[in-house]
């Protein structure tokens, strides 16, 4: 019987003990959760946020899960150490498991920048369900919340706060929003949406400390400029979560090296997930972490996948807007693109070579599957460039 031993419970962990379970009935799966919580839909934590879902809506498997397939299911036990050589790990309720295949899936975690003030009541990153409940708590007692960060996962964090009646003020490094997802046109389309729901943005700002004494009040910019909010919510990005690996003398860089396989430097260890480093580059995204577990997991049950990365597409999920990017969305405008846009839609498809290099879809859906599937197909689409210009092209005729 091969015993398989998963640290982590994100999507990475679950898909990965999915295949597992699927490849190998008989195994022996142990999968150790850091959250009480079993397996949930982190995307939807803006509207825990908000009030608006509990935990039992956004849960994807319920304890009932982890029994039907013969899981040993530790939750809010963390593991403390792995010893490769023994090929075991302790966990922190101090039981050792012994392993054949081991997969870290320890993901990442909310970062938070050394700016003065980060300890003061009333400073979070939302990264988890607890995180969640707790920004939910303090919003009831403030007024005014200040967003460090115009990403993705906070500015859907920040139209739940106003949701719940609080004034939204947006502090971004960059000089405009979504740096990654949107290009400069692109960006000042979404900030007037935004402003239209109550927000306020410092564009091209420095945070310099967060004030008050105990309780955090607000924020000093370099400019000398002062931004009030009783509630700090840092959107600054994540970074892996890389003790465990580095406590066992694994390859690390910018995350856990692993190769096309998801092996680590270890035998016999896998890595999948928001920690992982392959060939050079980090994710931090669900459908990545989603076909890494699928790739590992069948790789651990014996299998040879292969993973060859995934295509970095992002979703903004702010009720009234749809924004959706992928790939390279040039933001120099060094490459051809069929651009359409009206007063309150923006779409963009970048060409490299008659290929869909990466494209921007703001208030308009219609066309973003068939786009997806050629860019990943990568076919000749040349001949539709300029037709791609109108607003009602049929983007079928791409795939």
């Amino acid at each position: 019987m091969t015993r398989y031993v998963i640290v982590g419970n994100g999507v990475a962990a679950n898909t990965a003990a999915e295949k597992i379970r699927s490849t190998d009935p008989a195994g022996r799966v142990t999968l150790f959760s850091e959250e009480p919580e079993p397996f949930y839909y982190r995307v939807r934590l803006p509207d825990v946020v908000a009030g608006e879902v509990e935990l039992s809506r956004i849960t994807l498997h319920a304890l009932n899960w982890y029994e039907k397939n013969a899981i040993d299911f530790r939750p809010g036990e963390t593991v403390t150490e792995v010893d490769t050589r023994t090929g075991s790990v302790l966990g922190s309720g101090g039981g050792r498991v012994e392993y054949d295949a081991l997969l870290l899936a320890t993901g990442a975690r909310g970062f938070i920048p050394p700016v003065p003030g980060t300890d003061k009541n009333g400073v979070f990153a939302l990264r988890s369900y607890a995180d969640a409940r707790a920004i939910a708590a303090r919003a009831v007692q403030v007024k005014e919340a200040v967003l460090i960060g115009g990403g993705l996962l906070g500015l859907e964090a920040g139209y739940g706060l106003t949701r719940l009646g609080l004034t939204v003020r947006v502090v971004e490094f960059f000089d405009r929003l979504l740096p990654r997802q949107m290009d400069p046109a692109g960006a000042v389309k979404l900030q007037k949406f935004l402003e239209g729901l109550g927000f306020s943005f410092y564009l091209g700002a420095r945070t310099r400390e967060i004030t008050g004494r105990d309780e955090a009040e607000g924020l000093a910019l370099e400019d000398g400029q002062t931004v009030p909010g009783g509630l700090i919510l840092f959107s600054a990005g994540i970074r892996p979560n890389l003790d465990l690996a580095r406590g066992m003398g694994l390859e690390v860089d910018k995350g856990v090296k692993v190769d096309d396989g998801l092996r680590t430097s270890a035998p016999g260890v896998w890595a999948a997930g928001d920690l992982i480093e392959h060939r050079g580059r980090l994710y931090g995204i669900w459908p990545a972490a989603l076909t890494q577990g699928e790739v590992a997991g069948l790789n651990m049950a014996g299998g040879s996948a292969v993973y060859s990365g995934t295509v970095m597409s992002n979703s903004l999920k702010v009720v009234g807007v749809d924004l959706t990017s992928a790939g390279d969305i040039d933001p120099e405008g060094r490459l051809e693109a069929a651009i359409y846009e009206d007063d309150t839609s923006y779409r963009k498809i970048v060409l490299d070579r008659g290929r869909i290099a990466g494209f921007i879809f703001f208030g308009l859906t219609r066309g973003v599957k068939e786009c997806q599937a050629a860019l990943e197909k990568g076919l000749d689409v040349n001949r539709y460039s300029e037709a791609m210009t109108r607003k009602d092209f049929d983007f079928t005729q791409l795939v």
